[in-house]
């Protein structure tokens, strides 16, 4: 068989490094170390699996030939980078290499069979949701870092996403912490609930950020589909029920208090230096407009307390959090105030942004307390 084609080499390289993401360090199969290029005339398709997950590009290339080879990804990209912009030859020669001729040289690489590498998954039946690249890319971004990195409960290491007529929602939690995102301006037209697995959304994220396209989004029971600008990515979705967050959400609580978000955090972060190696665990004590945060380390006689002003409504209060579940969270809000919400010092706080949400755009977090040994 005889291919070849002409493309830009940065143009390529930036496609190949997008897909390279999705390849793994130790496959178990040899194929998936590869990317498939897929050559139709003018068109050529560029995939990278791991199984799991697939995607694919579409380029615009100079040719009049088809045909499929499968190229080591590592080896490809390590010349792409090398190169400085320029139009490189791709000829596909009878003796199981494919040759790349630049301005200055040429170089062989060995290739596998086209046919080898594993087909992407057909959705049969999909349900389809369209959804702006910047309101994914906010969802994924305000969700992840609450996801659970444990093996045993598979479910809570995925991000939840619920789709309606009424709008669109993402939670993500690993037990002792919780978000919720929800988009009141975004709606399927069918209800719909998923759980997507960690690495194609970090995938996802990371394009999606610079794009102003609108997501396609198809899913079954099984697999999903996101299809923007000139890529497809198929993941499978993690099998299993969610647990029900609304149930862990606690609905009435008299306490609240308001403050600056960066004042909190930096409070936060200095005390928690003071604080357990292991439990992290800082103390807040409000009363009337004054917020008090302290850390122990009683096997080093460290201790931190710093003062706050804050507007506070409620009754006294002590409870205890872990202070890097608390900086996480406050990291991951953007708004120059936000609000804690708290009940009792055994039930959830919830931290919410006040100010800086596009509309129809909530975000509600919740962290578990840690019981304090007075």
């Amino acid at each position: 068989m005889m291919m070849n084609f002409i493309v830009s080499s940065s143009y390529l390289l930036k496609q190949l490094q997008v897909l390279g993401s999705v390849i793994n360090s130790n496959n178990t199969l040899p194929i998936l170390d590869n990317f498939l290029f897929e050559l139709d005339n003018n068109q050529l398709h560029v995939s990278a699996s791991d199984l799991e997950t697939t995607m694919s590009a579409s380029l615009e290339i100079e040719s009049n030939s088809t045909g499929s080879v499968a190229i080591p990804a590592k080896l490809l990209l390590d010349i792409l980078k090398t190169f400085p912009e320029q139009p490189l030859t791709f000829t596909v020669e009878e003796n199981n290499t494919v040759e790349i001729s630049s301005n200055s040289g040429k170089y062989a690489i060995a290739y596998a069979a086209g046919e080898e590498f594993p087909k992407a998954v057909a959705l049969e039946d999909p349900s389809t949701t369209v959804i702006p690249a910047e309101v994914l890319a906010t969802a994924i971004g305000k969700t992840i870092f609450a996801t659970g990195n444990d093996d045993l409960r598979p479910v809570m290491s995925g991000v939840f996403f619920q789709f309606s007529t009424e709008g669109l929602i993402f939670v993500a939690t690993d037990a002792h912490k919780l978000v919720k995102y929800a988009r009141a301006d975004v709606k399927a037209s069918q209800s719909a609930e998923f759980i997507m697995p960690k690495k194609p959304l970090n995938i996802l994220k990371g394009i999606l950020a610079t794009s102003d396209a609108e997501v396609k989004v198809e899913y079954n029971d099984s697999n999903a589909t996101y299809s923007f600008e000139n890529y497809v990515l198929t993941c499978r979705l993690i099998d299993g029920k969610y647990p029900n967050y609304e149930a862990v959400i606690p609905k009435e609580n008299p306490n609240k208090l308001i403050l600056s978000r960066v004042t909190f955090l930096n409070s936060v972060r200095r005390v928690a230096i003071f604080a357990n190696k292991t439990t992290h665990q800082i103390r807040l004590k409000i009363a009337g407009t004054e917020l008090n945060i302290s850390a122990e380390d009683i096997d080093y006689s460290n201790k931190a307390d710093e003062r706050l002003t804050c507007d506070y409504h409620g009754d006294d209060l002590q409870i205890g959090f872990n202070s890097r579940f608390l900086t996480e969270m406050l990291n991951n809000l953007t708004s120059d105030e936000i609000q804690l919400e708290m009940s009792l010092p055994n039930r959830a706080g919830i931290l919410t942004p006040i100010d800086g949400l596009d509309e129809g755009e909530t975000v509600t977090m919740l962290v578990m307390p840690v019981m304090l040994n007075n």
